[in-house]
């Protein structure tokens, strides 16, 4: 058994333990641990190291994912409870759930932003399921992005282009360059793991890939295309575009599958860590891959 699946294997043990969590809740469990599991994530924390981030590593990831896990079943019961409802109403209900479980992550961390956008992605994603669900309709990916992409239907318009006061790091990017990052995702309907992602993930399952290396794959592809507002926070315009490039390099070279590809990825993470790039973004949209891909 690889680091990997060792390591996956025992925190999905120590983590898992509430079996009473429906099906869904527990894959995002599952996605969040095999993100932080997958290495090595160029300038992210995962088994190897902390990456480009001095204020976290691999045990701060635990204990985050330990503390916003057990919030995921309210997601999704929050979903079937609010299946009538309009889009507008089903996103503004399920927002104090994100915020309660966004401090249960500061709580467990000691202040330290972790999972943030893995609370917003998979908040919506476990909600939209349970709306689904309660309306008697078929839960595969296509329905579960397009009523996440319901539920958010002018959120870029309405919390990114209108002037207020919170001026968070989001709304400046924004701003300043028009990315729409996790929100124009969800908006979306995670369009960039549908059409880049999750393709190559299932390609290389489909050709016998272990999945790490399926999920080492479809991280390169993010990387390749992914706005990435993260990257663009730490080191502006010129980061993003050394990360696509870099990846995009790699993948002409065969990516993870050449013989020199994990090499190749290790050295990718030194050079990420030197110039104080974190892909934070392609992070959350790795576990989402691997969430999608059961459905």
């Amino acid at each position: 058994m690889s680091d990997y699946s060792q390591q996956i294997a025992l925190l999905e043990l120590e983590l898992n333990s509430d079996n009473n969590q429906c099906i869904p809740a527990q894959l995002a469990t599952k996605a969040l641990i095999k993100e932080v599991c997958l290495s090595p994530k160029p300038g992210l924390v995962d088994m190897n190291n902390s990456g480009a981030h001095r204020d976290m590593d691999f045990q701060t990831f635990v204990q985050s994912i330990k503390a916003i896990s057990v919030w995921f079943e309210r997601f999704y019961q929050y979903g079937k409870a609010s299946a009538l409802q309009d889009n507008q109403q089903f996103l503004a209900g399920i927002r104090p759930i994100g915020i309660e479980c966004e401090q249960a992550m500061y709580q467990a961390t000691n202040q330290v932003n972790t999972h943030k956008g893995g609370i917003f992605a998979f908040g919506l994603l476990l909600g939209a399921i349970g709306k689904l669900e309660q309306l008697g309709l078929t839960i595969n990916t296509q329905n579960i992005c397009d009523q996440v992409s319901a539920i958010c239907q002018g959120i870029v318009t309405n919390e990114l282009k209108q002037n207020n006061s919170t001026r968070s790091i989001g709304e400046k990017l924004f701003k300043l360059h028009n990315l729409p990052g996790a929100r124009g995702e969800a908006e979306s309907g995670y369009a960039t793991v549908r059409t880049i992602s999750l393709p190559i993930y299932r390609a290389m399952k489909h050709n016998g890939y272990n999945e790490e290396t399926c999920l080492l794959q479809a991280m390169l592809h993010l990387l390749a295309y992914n706005q990435d507002t993260n990257l663009v926070s730490r080191g502006g315009l010129d980061g993003l575009t050394f990360a696509q490039h870099e990846a995009r390099k790699l993948i002409e070279q065969g990516g993870i599958t050449d013989a020199n590809g994990l090499e190749r990825l290790n050295q990718l993470d030194e050079e990420f860590i030197k110039r104080n790039l974190s892909p934070g973004g392609t992070a959350d949209l790795i576990a989402i891959t691997w969430f999608l891909a059961q459905y």
